[in-house]
């Protein structure tokens, strides 16, 4: 199988469709398992394509934004985008790169998980009308199969001598981590996936993240043998200009679902973007012409945090809508000009946080307003950090259930610009 590695931002030459050329200069293309066999399928007419999430949490979060604006794309240059919400693979848990095994999920939290995740999805892709985007549960033919007849249809398809070269898998073994043949069984279904919607569906071409390739790779082979011709890609790996992984904090993921972060709290995410990243993330995260996107990213100074502006409200309105965007908007100008309060929670933690002993440091590191906690404990002992309104210079101080006011919330701010309401539950 070809593996094209794609340069972010730079398209190749002589592409057919149009469709492809924008996720190249859009830099939302990282591998391909044949970029010539796929600009002419996406040039013969529109095709069907998909991108699947495990419903391991009741919410998306922004790593999950490459895949789907990737099938917002496609969906926006005419072609149809399915959307497989993992009902049966989350029973399993996505080994890749992990280091250990995904807690296992009772189908009753996976299902409500599912109807949580719906509601983002339903507003990052048009679900309307004849050609709109499909929602499906990989549970309805994976439910179906009995463990024999699997191994006899699928399983024989499959070497481990093959799949033992994937990095997804030698990166657990050369950890000497366990790694247990339920999970090692994952990158069959995944492929059994591919040839499913191959087969209901004309689904040609599947998107994931670059942890997905060998599970993407699996399919393709598995369609190939079945007589189909299929095709995977895979966006990058998104990290920021400092080499961390983007949109991970002490306290988890960045949310899109606005009961897990509310949208001010997820627009003030995208209003503090390192300098070094406005440029990319305007390319990845929204909608703007690449003119302008190239026109804001060469801001300097002041004016840069006007495009910062604008880069958290595109996100937000593609995200949340354009009246949460708004909202979001006008109460970060007036905190930003240090003229507001804000009145709804920006972020949600688990009071049980409290009990278990949380730290001043740890909580300023889980906002998102440090990096680590020895930046936070420089912004302590600085007298930058308010804790309720209070300055708070003692590194050591330990939030409890004492520091919670009305509706079980404290608020924290460092500096004039940064500030959180943080509701425990």
């Amino acid at each position: 199988m070809t593996k094209h590695m794609i340069e972010a931002g730079k398209p190749a030459s002589k592409l057919k469709s149009e469709a492809l050329a924008v996720l190249l200069e859009r830099g939302l293309v990282h591998q391909c398992t044949d970029i010539e066999a796929l600009d002419n399928t996406l040039s013969q007419g529109p095709i069907t394509a998909y991108a699947g999430f495990d419903a391991t949490a009741a919410s998306l979060h922004v790593g999950h934004l490459m895949p789907l604006m990737t099938m917002r794309w496609l969906q926006k240059l005419g072609h149809r985008p399915i959307i497989v919400l993992g009902g049966g693979t989350s029973q399993v848990g996505d080994p890749s790169f992990r280091k250990d095994a995904r807690p296992m999920l009772e189908e009753r939290q996976i299902a409500a998980n599912i109807a949580s995740i719906r509601r983002s999805v339903e507003r990052l892709v048009d679900m309307e009308g004849a050609d709109g985007a499909l929602l499906v549960d990989n549970a309805k033919w994976l439910n179906e199969f009995r463990f024999l007849e699997f191994l006899r249809d699928y399983g024989s398809q499959f070497t481990v001598n093959r799949m033992m070269t994937f990095d997804s898998v030698k990166s657990r073994l050369e950890a000497q981590m366990p790694l247990t043949v339920l999970e090692f069984c994952y990158m069959m279904l995944q492929a059994v996936d591919f040839l499913e919607l191959s087969k209901r569906h004309e689904c040609r071409l599947q998107v994931g993240g670059s942890d997905q390739w060998g599970n993407i790779v699996n399919g393709v082979e598995l369609g190939r043998r079945d007589g189909r011709k299929l095709h995977g890609l895979t966006v990058p790996l998104l990290t920021t200009a400092s080499g961390s992984k983007m949109g991970k904090t002490a306290a988890g993921a960045v949310w899109l679902h606005p009961e897990h972060l509310s949208p001010f709290g997820f627009w003030q995410f995208w209003r503090n973007t390192a300098d070094a990243d406005v440029g990319k993330f305007l390319r990845l995260f929204t909608e703007l012409p690449i003119k302008e996107v190239e026109r804001l990213s060469e801001l300097q100074g002041a004016e840069l945090n006007e495009a910062k502006k604008i880069l958290a409200t595109q996100v937000t309105t593609i995200v949340h809508g354009p009246e949460e965007a708004l909202g979001a908007l006008r109460q970060g100008d007036a905190l930003f000009a240090g003229e507001g309060d804000i009145l709804e929670p920006t972020h949600k933690l688990p009071l049980s946080r409290l009990a278990e002993g949380l730290g001043l440091l740890e909580l300023v590191v889980a906002l998102g307003f440090a990096g680590s906690n020895g930046e936070a404990r420089r912004l302590v002992e600085g007298g930058a950090v308010r804790l309720n309104n209070h300055i708070v210079d003692d590194a050591r101080r330990r939030i409890g259930t004492g520091d919670l006011g009305a509706n079980e919330r404290l608020s924290l701010s460092v500096g004039k610009r940064r500030k959180a309401l943080v509701e425990f539950d």
